[in-house]
């Protein structure tokens, strides 16, 4: 019997469904929410507001490009947290709701732990699986996204531990603060990591903070990023406009090495060698480019999901609640949002 699994998304921004059948991602639908550029950044009462108006029409778009019928799900899933409450609320309602009607199990998913477990998503086209490999356990994630920047170890599909993480500003915060600062649009990651493209990552130097064991830090670097460019425009007015491309290419140079120092660490003292990158800044290109690099050097086993899973979107969810459907791991109508979660 097929085991077919209606994944919603609600964490942040972006409303999303998708449909998981034994496994296979039969169809993934995401609608964004453009009204929080102009604000540069997300506003939690409009991100709610736009989830309840998106919420039916994207599942509906997913149950039709899966060629289903909505009789064939066997469970819904849905994201718990971490994220936005008022977020959260609209797609935990949708799948009570939708469990209660159809008188499936409601299953729910940890949104980190859903990042991770995107790695092992498989595609109806197996032509498209060939080149696809799935990391062995244990492996070591490093997870970076605008809210989260954990080292987690992952012993099975639903065994995971945080051995590190910032103690201050996610990489993607400082990526996105940073990026603010030099009038760059919402969200800064992708804005900065475009521009570096044509910068040369060695033009300046910037601060390297310093944390404890596996720990993380980015606070002090988005501080020393703030005061060298409040310097430099006192000498300089057009000192950005100038030397954006450069500014961009050192300061995503230096996060990057932040991270991979901290995975190297991990990799000599733990002897893992399975490495794998999550969440929505592990599609920076110098990310990946440089742990594809570090990874030949000391013959790791690298794994970085395709561009288009590593944002938040509901096949992760989907993929999740197929393991946890496996377990019989379901929750009950009284589950309740959780804005904060650990892995």
């Amino acid at each position: 019997m097929n085991i077919t699994i209606l994944g919603i998304e609600s964490s942040c921004d972006d409303t999303a469904a998708a449909i998981v059948r034994d496994g296979y991602i039969l169809s993934s639908v995401i609608a964004d929410q453009e009204v929080h550029k102009k604000y540069g950044g997300v506003v939690p009462e409009l991100a709610s507001r736009a989830h309840q108006k998106n919420i039916v029409p994207v599942v509906d778009v997913a149950v039709r490009q899966a060629r289903i019928r909505e009789n064939d799900i066997s469970a819904i899933a849905f994201t718990r947290g971490p994220g936005l409450l008022g977020s959260l609320l609209v797609g935990t309602s949708f799948a009570k709701g939708f469990a209660l009607a159809r008188k499936i199990p409601l299953i729910e998913v940890n949104h980190l732990q859903a990042h991770i477990l995107v790695l092992f998503l498989k595609e109806k086209d197996q032509k498209l699986n060939k080149n696809v490999k799935v990391p062995g356990f244990p492996f070591l994630c490093l997870l970076v996204s605008g809210g989260h920047t954990q080292l987690i170890i992952v012993r099975d599909y639903l065994e995971m531990e945080v051995i590190g993480q910032t103690i201050d500003d996610a990489a993607g915060e400082a990526f996105d603060k940073c990026a603010k600062v030099m009038g760059l649009p919402y969200p800064g990651g992708p804005a900065v990591d475009k521009l570096s493209l044509s910068g040369n990552p060695e033009a300046f130097v910037f601060t390297k903070p310093k944390a404890k064991r596996f720990n993380l830090s980015f606070s002090g670097l988005k501080t020393n990023f703030l005061y060298f460019l409040r310097d430099r425009l006192k000498e300089d007015k057009d000192f950005i406009k100038k030397y954006k491309a450069d500014l961009c290419a050192s300061l995503q140079h230096t996060i990057v090495d932040i991270l991979l120092e901290k995975c190297i660490l991990v990799s000599e003292e733990t002897g893992i060698n399975n490495i794998a990158l999550a969440g929505g800044v592990s599609a920076n290109s110098g990310l990946r480019k440089a742990f594809h690099q570090e990874a030949d050097k000391r013959n790791w086993s690298l794994f970085i999901p395709e561009v288009r899973y590593t944002t938040d979107n509901a096949a992760m969810i989907a993929i999740t609640g197929y393991y946890k459907y496996l377990k019989k791991d379901f929750a009950g109508q009284d589950i309740v949002p959780l804005a904060r979660m650990k892995p």
